[in-house]
């Protein structure tokens, strides 16, 4: 086929499931290419001599290879060029934001739709579980070297498969009774089922990586108390955890809380199973969230299946300014979720017990950009307004918890509290200490915390073995 006839073909939308079905239950929303679709989709790739796509994307996987093996109907082949630098397809091909990286740089991009590279990530992950297995790379031989993982998120869980593969003894720290980080607490079932996490975790077992779960290290274990002993080298990623609040009057009434709280009651603890599982979650009748991010879409499109009479997102800037998913805000407006925008609370009032009942509101308008090129906002004097609420949910970032940090001597911060890190190998201020994901960067991407556990994984295999 020629380019000529490959420019002709248009972008295949990925299917997904009817909004009046979806908004009711938390089964998955995308429901992925078929094979024809797949194939189809693979053709408009016109195979660029140099792969822009490849330069956008974190993890460097062979974007051209494995969409050409597609076309070829190689299915198998396609998820061996994948997890040859990506150890998380079937996450990545979910909840990546490709529009913003490698689908962003390809070269159709520039006078027509990009080729729809995530969509094809996932049916090829999919298409492997269901019909081959996840490969499984040969271990080198053993180092007898110990390396701990602190945190199982996409960062840690990286630095974990790629060490494990060089021979290490590798040992992941996590927090919580379950592995997974993010990916199990904060992503929502119907857009990341938790089976696939699972599955993902249960593959690096197999290759030997250990996971000591209910391990909060800084309380339980301190990362000298490991050093001594004798793990060689220390990854730091446990995430970001801490919700930030806006410090408002009324903030600490009931009903008033983070995005970070309610996720994780509902994916973590499956409050939306309740009472079958014994972790209950409130949600009222008319919801509002603080935010314009994907936890912000997470938050209310998870709120919209408790059957709420309304739910609203509060946005202070315009829709042009969402830093949220495309695919995710469309989501969301197909639900139900009403958008505010140019809109920010100032105070919530509360009843006699104590509950929220309402949020005071004023109109923004957007004024010039600041340093990242984002039109600031400011508030128009006199236009405030009162909208009924009985729940808010507080969805405007998280920090790092300074708990490793306190209880670890020689890490250099930043002024707001994130880990100072070597680029080129993630290495802290403290020798033998590495660090990725949201602790070294504010609140990275799935797919950029797993860039980042990749280079530190390499660099701690450098450091150790010259050790």
């Amino acid at each position: 086929m020629s380019t000529k006839d490959k420019l002709n073909i248009p972008r295949h939308p990925l299917p997904t499931e009817n909004p009046d079905i979806r908004r009711k239950v938390f089964n998955e929303v995308a429901l992925g290419f078929d094979e024809h679709l797949a194939v189809e989709e693979a053709m408009r790739c016109i195979q660029c001599k140099r792969p822009y796509c490849m330069e956008g994307c974190p993890v460097a996987i062979d974007i051209p290879k494995f969409i050409q093996q597609i076309t070829e109907r190689d299915y198998l082949s396609a998820a061996r060029t994948i997890r040859a630098t990506n150890s998380l397809p079937s996450i990545c091909g979910r909840v990546c934001p490709q529009e913003m990286q490698c689908e962003k740089t390809c070269i159709l991009a520039k006078k027509g739709l990009p080729v729809a590279i995530g969509a094809l990530e996932r049916f090829v992950s999919d298409f492997e579980r269901e019909y081959g297995s996840a490969q499984i790379l040969a271990r080198q031989k053993s180092t007898d070297k110990r390396i701990a993982i602190i945190g199982s998120g996409p960062a840690g869980l990286t630095a974990a498969g790629y060490l494990v593969a060089q021979g290490h003894e590798i040992t992941v720290f996590e927090a919580l009774h379950e592995a997974g980080g993010v990916l199990i607490y904060g992503i929502p079932e119907f857009r990341l089922p938790k089976f696939l996490v699972r599955n993902e975790v249960h593959t690096l077992e197999k290759m030997g990586v250990q996971f000591s779960l209910n391990t909060l290290v800084g309380r339980t274990i301190t990362i000298d108390e490991l050093f001594g002993e004798g793990y060689k080298a220390v990854f730091l990623g446990p995430g970001a955890g801490t919700p930030i609040f806006m410090n408002l009057p009324g903030e600490n009434l009931c009903g008033v809380l983070s995005a970070n709280e309610f996720l994780t009651r509902v994916n973590l603890m499956k409050a939306f199973q309740f009472p079958k599982y014994d972790t209950p979650v409130y949600c009222g009748k008319r919801v509002a969230v603080i935010g314009g991010g994907n936890t912000a879409m997470d938050a209310a499109r998870t709120a919209i299946r408790f059957n709420p009479e309304a739910v609203y997102i509060i946005y202070r800037r315009s829709e042009k300014e969402l830093p949220a998913k495309i695919d995710e805000v469309h989501h969301a407006q197909e639900e139900g979720v009403q958008f505010m925008y140019l809109t920010s609370p100032v105070a919530y009032n509360g009843d006699s017990k104590g509950w929220v009942q309402e949020m005071e509101c004023i109109k923004m308008e957007l004024i010039e950009p600041d340093e990242s090129g984002r039109r600031r906002t400011r508030p128009i004097h006199g236009s405030n307004f009162k909208l009924s609420v009985d729940t808010v949910i507080v969805a405007i970032g998280a920090q790092s918890n300074d708990l490793l940090i306190r209880t670890t001597q020689g890490l250099e911060t930043t002024n707001d509290g994130y880990l100072i890190v070597d680029p080129n190998t993630q290495m802290t201020s403290r020798a033998g200490v590495f660090a990725g994901g949201d602790i070294a960067s504010y609140e990275a991407t799935v797919i950029s915390a797993m860039g980042q556990g990749r280079i530190a994984g390499k660099a701690i295999h450098e450091y150790v073995m010259q050790k």
